[in-house]
């Protein structure tokens, strides 16, 4: 690993992907289901690849490629190495819903006082998060770790490479279920993050308003605590329509107006904050930079198009999430409110009765038009327009063609729900 280091120190940029690497990047040859990355050792060398690293000897290029006997876990090696010649502090996130938004904002707080180095969109996996690891330079001053799990053990490996010295669990909901075997599984898997600490002496923040992060962290000695009644950060929603406003009581005085969609952002602010301050951030450039962050990439995003506004939550769904979502849509202003759901994935036993209850969800309210799409939503009697595709959803609104309407797009990734949108004038 030593010599591995060395060239990686000599070339810190590494690649996976041919199709993004650049002159003088490191390229891991990594193998998956349905690739053999080593069969691209020599187009990366031929694209301007330093090295090669591989793990099948008939590809060795003699003075271009480094041997090892498996590609991902030298990845994994290598970024143990380099975070244990890191000494600053590394936040590891972890949950069911808002680890993304959680993330960003916290990068957003954490950069006005400190180089901070975060998870790059959704690089949260076995090779996500080492190659997130791997970017980080030596000016580091923060690291902000996002993790993401669909079962088991998965949380707990990475802790192994990332070695958090903080660690912040958004929520345990009901996602991913099929793996992790329904939501106490859910709360073994994301705790283990909580092991982690616990095993290190290390610093939780947790949203005090769910009770099941009170028992889960014991044990824990250092706990920064955020929520609506208690805690070292207290705050609650002024109001959601469509922007969430939070009125602080603790922490930081008066209000701070975001540009977040819906008011189950609100953890995900006070978790900011509570962030921001225990590492000495001050409460107004904490302000300004919450007041300042404008979510991208599908994730509670509101869009205009035409006399349309929509909501664009398309990045992805669970239970939990989606639920959460359509009854604070319900409770904005407006009359002509169309709903565009996609089906959720990865719910195994449990997956035709969330749908079932999400269809119950909807009903409570009354809406201009609902479609439902794919999956689950498919094998399930309801009275509401049904689709097997985005693209298909996306043709019935074009033929519908609203006008001065609000939209909710949501749904899991499989679905691609963002499709819709193009539809619309």
């Amino acid at each position: 690993m030593a010599d591995l280091y060395q060239v990686y120190r000599q070339y810190p940029s590494v690649q996976t992907d041919t199709r993004k690497l650049k002159a003088g990047d490191l390229f891991f040859a990594l193998k998956g289901p349905n690739f053999n990355g080593n069969l691209f050792a020599q187009q990366a060398l031929n694209s301007g690849a330093a090295f090669a690293v591989i793990d099948e000897a008939s590809y060795v290029i003699e003075g271009k490629t480094i041997l090892v006997p498996d590609v991902l876990e030298a990845l994994q090696a290598l970024a143990l190495h380099h975070r244990q010649q890191l000494d600053i502090p590394f936040l590891a996130i972890t949950g069911s819903n808002g680890k993304t938004t959680t993330k960003e904002l916290i990068h957003a707080v954490l950069s006005t006082t400190f180089r901070t180095y975060t998870t790059e969109g959704n690089l949260n996996n076995h090779i996500g998060v080492p190659l997130t690891i791997l970017k980080i330079r030596e000016d580091a001053q923060m690291a902000v770790i996002e993790m993401g799990a669909n079962h088991q053990k998965e949380i707990a490996s990475y802790c192994r490479i990332a070695l958090p010295t903080h660690g912040l669990i958004t929520n345990c909901g009901k996602a991913h279920l099929e793996g992790f075997g329904g939501v106490e599984g859910v709360r073994k898997g994301k705790g283990e993050l909580y092991d982690a600490l616990r095993a290190g002496k290390g610093t939780a923040f947790a949203m005090w308003d769910y009770d099941y992060l009170h028992s889960m962290s014991l044990g824990i000695d250092h706990i920064v605590k955020y929520g609506t009644t208690e805690g070292d950060v207290v705050g609650s929603v002024l109001q959601s329509d469509p922007f969430l406003q939070v009125q602080f009581t603790s922490g930081l005085e008066g209000m701070v107006n975001t540009q977040l969609v819906g008011a189950y952002n609100l953890p995900n602010v006070l978790a900011a904050v509570a962030v921001g301050l225990h590492f000495g951030v001050t409460p107004e450039k904490i302000r300004l930079a919450l007041e300042g962050y404008a979510p991208s990439n599908s994730r509670s995003q509101l869009v205009a198009k035409g006399s349309n506004k929509i909501i664009l939550d398309a990045y992805n769904a669970n239970p939990s999430s989606m639920k959460l979502a359509i009854e604070n849509f319900a409770k904005l202003a407006g009359d002509n409110k169309i709903l565009l759901l996609g089906a959720m994935a990865e719910l195994g036993e449990e997956s035709l009765a969330e749908h079932q209850q999400i269809i119950q969800t909807i009903a409570q309210y009354s809406w201009a038009a609902v479609a439902l799409v794919g999956g689950d939503f498919q094998k399930i009697d309801h009275s509401y327009q049904r689709f097997d595709t985005a693209a298909e959803a996306g043709a019935w609104l074009a033929s519908l063609d609203p006008q001065n309407s609000t939209l909710l797009v949501k749904g899991s990734r499989s679905t691609g729900m963002e499709k819709v949108v193009e539809y619309l004038k």
